[in-house]
């Protein structure tokens, strides 16, 4: 799924993450771990929306930094405290995401519709809760025909019935797509739709 080699992140001279090597096989993986461990580095670092040092690929054939299009193409990520422009509305970046992600017709409906947002998906983003900016963002990371979907804290601010909708969502994409997943969470995720990657560490160094 990715392949990571090399990798530091560092703000000044503290190094938060540093992984020297890295393979994630195809499948659906929940990293775990204390505040402060890197989860979220990883993830921001993996999407493309965080600078770093070394070197992450798809496949071991798409590199992020020598074919950053077509990696971001592939590669999807929904934050865990999604920000979007106030002046737009759900509508508005759903339509966005999907030209840019080359959707197939109608998949946006479909997110929509299951859940349920329709009743303020015209609405501007700055009358969104932050249960439904939730929502917006994971309905954003499904858009397209993505080989890895990346989940920042996913199961937050979010309420039963929602998180019932995305583990279908999870396992329908997993099954029938072979889209793979990278989710990290502070909370338990349902374990028959994950493998667990432990991180333990202020700094982590993980070897294939």
């Amino acid at each position: 799924m990715l392949q990571i080699r090399n990798f530091r992140k560092a703000y000044g001279r503290f190094t938060v993450l540093s992984i020297d090597e890295l393979a994630i096989k195809p499948g659906v993986f929940w990293v775990r771990g204390a505040n402060g461990t890197g989860k979220s580095t990883l993830l921001k670092a993996a999407a493309g929306i965080l600078d770093f040092d070394g070197e992450i690929s798809l496949g071991g054939k798409i590199s992020l930094k020598k074919d950053p299009v077509e990696y971001r193409r592939r590669v999807n990520f929904a934050e865990a405290e999604p920000v979007f422009p106030d002046f737009l509305t759900g509508k508005e970046m759903l339509h966005l995401f999907a030209s840019a992600k080359r959707a197939p017709a109608r998949q946006q409906d479909y997110l929509v519709d299951s859940m349920h947002m329709n009743a303020y998906v015209n609405e501007p983003l700055s009358t969104y809760s932050s249960g439904m900016l939730k929502k917006l963002s994971l309905a954003l990371a499904f858009l397209g025909k993505p080989d890895v979907i990346l989940l920042d804290e996913p199961l937050i601010t979010m309420d039963t019935v929602s998180l019932q909708v995305l583990y279908r969502w999870i396992e329908e994409k997993h099954r029938d797509e072979s889209v793979s997943f990278f989710l990290s969470s502070h909370q338990p995720l349902e374990t028959q739709v994950t493998d667990t990657l432990t991180v333990e560490n202020q700094t982590v160094t993980a070897n294939a």
